[in-house]
């Protein structure tokens, strides 16, 4: 176990870290006594996120590799369980006794694997430096373990796949709207974008090669954060679920008739675990559901949700009924999301895809659709907008497509048209 240990140490400093595409990491507060989190997805670029913290913090404070101590507790080389993770601090000071350790910086990937992890983070926190880092593949796990154990010493930051603008920087395109050419390698990098997916490694890949990943990735999730994570025994109706959640992103879904669908099927499983299927699905960051605005918060919770998954690619997994206009909003949820709003959609007579609330008030109402050509989708969209900004008192509103752009007034309140792919490289 030692031994293990003080080979992960060493290889990590021997190595040297990998060439790294930066991702937009700025709002990172690294300045502060807290404990950062950094929750996402598997594959998300959590681990490159941290070399690319390394790399920062290495160039402002002039510091050699050493300082740095990076653990990555999926690494197959050593069996981490609570009893030993002391061994890690212990065995660190041994190879370099002469490191002021309170100015060494502590990078813990994957630290949800260990049991009691949130002990040992709390161990060092207090008495070796407050310079820590974890990453986690669980929203719900990290935050109530953090929560309990580490209040008030933790700052929490979710990654999700590329941003476009994160994307164009990957593939070396430089944002030039005033460019003809540019401007048109744009728009047709945006169509990849939103329809293929944007995890980091995935970019470049084939669409063989494609598929063959987004599998892989599917059945991590599904074996490793599911069914070895919550003992799942009813593997058939997981595998349903996901499908049929991923296969009908932004449309109505109610718990309540997948769970009679499941019983005219006559499969046998019980209603809670039914009912928590949901939240391992948030739980692994794979599938998010919006809910319908309401103030009552048990009249939010009793409702429809729409579903939207955390990256397009998982959809082509399926035969999914290709509808652009549903691709392109879960492409702007997913940018919200990133955003951290808290989101809803309205629905009364009409039907508006996204409101924002900040501070218990309404303030952004954004309508997404592929095209405004068609009159009667035109007529729909402007009155499922219009609805929501006269019942939260909204001057002004904003319709998201494909590539049409422009202005109204209508009943004396603005209407913003304008591409998704510029909207998500000027204001997003």
């Amino acid at each position: 176990m030692k031994e293990g240990i003080k080979q992960l140490i060493k290889t990590f400093h021997q190595r040297g870290l990998p060439e790294i595409k930066n991702r937009d990491l700025d709002h990172i507060n690294l300045k502060t006594d807290k404990i950062i989190s950094l929750i996402g997805s598997r594959r998300v670029g959590k681990t490159y996120s941290c070399f690319q913290l390394i790399k920062k913090i290495m160039k402002e404070k002039k510091l050699p590799i050493e300082y740095f101590l990076y653990i990555n507790f999926e690494d197959e080389r050593v069996d981490f369980k609570a009893e030993n993770l002391q061994y890690i601090t212990d065995i660190y000071q041994e190879m370099y006794p002469k490191l002021d350790i309170s100015k060494c910086f502590f990078f813990f990937d994957e630290i949800q694997e260990v049991t009691n992890w949130e002990k040992f983070v709390r161990r060092v926190y207090d008495n070796y430096t407050k310079n820590i880092i974890i990453t986690g593949s669980s929203s719900k796990l990290l935050s109530k373990e953090i929560a309990t154990s580490l209040r008030g010493r933790s700052l929490a930051y979710n990654i999700f796949p590329l941003s476009f603008r994160e994307y164009l920087s990957f593939k070396e395109i430089p944002i030039d709207f005033y460019n003809e050419k540019n401007k048109f390698l744009i728009k047709k990098e945006f169509n990849e974008y939103i329809k293929k997916g944007c995890f980091p490694e995935t970019i470049f890949y084939d669409d063989i090669t494609l598929q063959k990943t987004y599998q892989e990735y599917l059945n991590v999730m599904i074996f490793k954060d599911i069914i070895d994570r919550y003992n799942i025994k009813n593997r058939e109706v997981l595998n349903i679920f996901i499908k049929k959640t991923i296969s009908n992103i932004g449309v109505d879904f109610s718990i309540n008739k997948f769970v009679n669908e499941i019983k005219s099927e006559g499969l046998k499983v019980s209603k809670d675990f039914l009912y928590e299927l949901p939240n391992y699905l948030e739980d692994i960051f794979l599938v998010f559901f919006l809910e319908k605005y309401e103030k009552s918060q048990m009249k939010r919770s009793l409702s429809s949700k729409k579903a939207y998954t955390i990256d397009s690619g998982f959809s082509n997994l399926f035969k999914f009924n290709e509808d652009y206009g549903r691709i392109l909003e879960n492409g702007v949820f997913i940018e919200l999301k990133r955003k951290e709003f808290e989101i809803y959609f309205h629905r009364n007579l009409f039907e508006c895809d996204f409101i924002i609330k900040q501070r218990d008030t309404i303030t952004h109402a954004i309508q997404v659709t592929k095209t405004l050509s068609d009159e009667e989708t035109r007529t729909r969209e402007i009155k499922g907008l219009l609805e929501a900004m006269d019942e939260y008192g909204l001057n002004e509103g904003l319709i998201l497509t494909d590539d049409e752009e422009g202005e109204e007034t209508i009943n004396n309140k603005k209407i913003t048209i304008r591409p998704i792919w510029k909207w998500l490289l000027i204001e997003a």
